[in-house]
């Protein structure tokens, strides 16, 4: 299938993919400002999230073609690096990208009867023009090969973020110190990363991020580049949500639109946690000093805190949105945990269960917004009976359920199971006890809303035979095969993690 949609592709336009990605949603997000109507705007958003989808999968095709770890490099606006902007797509990157854009397109076509009904008519169309915006910006995280352009886009994307989450006023008041907290701790973030790129440049004098890796092993031991190394893991930890810098997280997902919760779940945190690899182990690489301390000292301790500490925040929740939320950092927990074993394996691991749990969370919260549509609430008593009343949408809901928690022949299992083979390997035998207690965590606090669904009478007995609309149940339902089709078939997805772990210790990202 890959190889047969970027064959549809020109060669002409393939040779301009890694531009193409980025530029052209950012082209199409003014245009649907200035539309008359929402519904106009949705449509654009849809094209251009599908164009951005064919350029991903021909990436993926063009980087799957080159042999020996090469990288695609693309000069933008035909100026080489360091005078230009260089966009470097390897087997990491086009994985992000893949991702990005399928779930970005997904989200698209699912958004408009959940925006119909959260978001005033006047401010429909920007807000699919700020989605856009927001879409541009995680690609374009994803594709450069810059470090100050990675900071450029990665505000682009956090600040269309404040606008669409600060959106969900209409429907919740409590939306705006939501956005307010983001729009705090995101800065905050932001301005660790701009400066620990500042203390880089001074000490190599260049930003392009390959030619900072030949660089930085001649001044390792220079203390602006230890700053810089130190304000930069700082940075992308708090946009990654790493555990304890996670705590603009769960209002900012309760509290948002269900299409903004829906889209930033499945995809903000999974590219800062690229961008967190891209640094860890192509910028500075495995020799770097600091680096061994922190895998083993920062980010394996977080990584498992979270996964205790969220999984158990989690089970506590009464609302679904706030319990999901919890989960989605300790979920990051797992990333965490796989990168911090500091091999090919433990990465791969980490990078595969990225990929799954935006299938995941993607899936569970699409459901929630077709919940949130047709019976207006989110709470765990409000589940009760749908498994009646919406056996389409909640049957997908327990596809991503089970997913989460890890049965077999689901995504989850897939991934956590190559966690656990790669912390054996490593002699990490305690880790994987604490991999089985946050999953039995999992059980509990997903099996209580799986209980609520198919074995709680309806708390309303008035509630009518309602599902989600048709433009909502095709991608959830798209969402939901993936995570079977993964589960049973996952050997795309793990040959795609496996490549971009390679790519990484190979040295093809620098």
């Amino acid at each position: 299938m890959i190889e047969f949609i970027a064959s549809l592709v020109p060669a002409s336009l393939a040779a301009h993919a890694p531009a193409l990605l980025v530029v052209v949603p950012m082209l199409f997000a003014p245009i649907a400002a200035f539309m008359p109507n929402g519904r106009i705007a949705w449509l654009l958003s849809i094209i251009a999230t599908g164009i951005a989808l064919i350029m991903s999968i021909s990436l993926i095709d063009q980087v799957r073609s080159i042999e020996g770890g090469a990288v695609l490099s693309y000069a933008m606006g035909g100026w080489a690096p360091d005078a230009g902007i260089e966009f470097r797509i390897d087997a990491l990157n086009s994985m992000v990208l893949l991702l990005v854009s399928t779930i970005g397109f997904l989200a698209a076509i699912f958004s408009w009867p959940t925006v119909k009904a959260e978001i005033r008519d006047a401010k429909r169309a920007m807000f699919f023009a700020a989605y856009l915006v927001c879409f541009t910006g995680l690609t374009g995280v994803a594709s450069t090969g810059d470090a100050f352009n990675l900071f450029v886009f990665l505000e682009i994307s956090s600040i269309a973020t404040y606008v669409l989450v600060a959106l969900g006023a209409t429907r919740d008041r409590r939306a705006l110190p939501a956005a307010g907290n983001y729009l705090l701790m995101g800065t905050i973030g932001a301005s660790f990363f701009v400066v620990g790129v500042g203390f880089l440049f001074a000490a190599t004098g260049t930003l392009n991020m390959a030619e900072l890796a030949v660089r930085l092993q001649d001044v390792q031991d220079n203390k602006a580049v230890l700053a810089g190394y130190a304000f930069i893991v700082v940075g992308l930890g708090i946009k990654a949500a790493m555990f304890p810098l996670h705590q603009w997280l769960p209002n900012a997902y309760a509290y948002s639109p269900s299409f903004v919760t829906m889209f930033l779940a499945a995809t903000a945190t999974k590219v800062a946690i690229y961008a967190l690899v891209r640094f860890l182990f192509t910028v500075f690489g495995l020799e770097f000093a600091f680096e061994g301390s922190t895998l083993i000292w920062i980010l394996m301790p977080m990584g498992i805190a979270a996964m205790i500490a969220c999984s158990f925040q989690a089970v506590f929740q009464t609302d679904v949105r706030r319990t999901l939320a919890y989960s989605s950092v300790a979920q990051v927990g797992y990333m965490l945990l796989g990168i911090s074993i500091g091999t090919a394996a433990g990465v791969s691991a980490g990078l595969f269960h990225l990929v799954n749990h935006a299938l995941i969370k993607g899936a569970l919260f699409m459901a929630l917004a077709g919940v949130v549509l047709t019976y207006q609430g989110t709470s765990l008593n409000d589940l009760k009976g749908l498994g009646r009343t919406s056996p389409w949408t909640m049957t997908a809901f327990a596809i991503g359920a089970v997913s989460l928690i890890g049965v077999p022949l689901t995504a989850g299992f897939q991934s956590k199971y190559a966690l656990v083979n790669a912390l054996f390997e490593h002699g990490w035998w305690w880790a994987v006890a604490v991999v089985m207690f946050s999953s039995l965590l999992a059980v509990v606090y997903m099996g209580r809303m799986l209980e609520a669904v198919f074995f709680r009478a309806p708390s309303n007995p008035n509630k009518r035979r309602q599902e989600a609309p048709f433009v909502i149940l095709i991608p959830l339902w798209i969402l939901a095969l993936a995570n079977l089709w993964v589960g049973i078939q996952g050997g795309f997805v793990a040959g795609l993690a496996d490549d971009a772990a390679a790519a990484l210790f190979i040295g093809g990202g620098s």
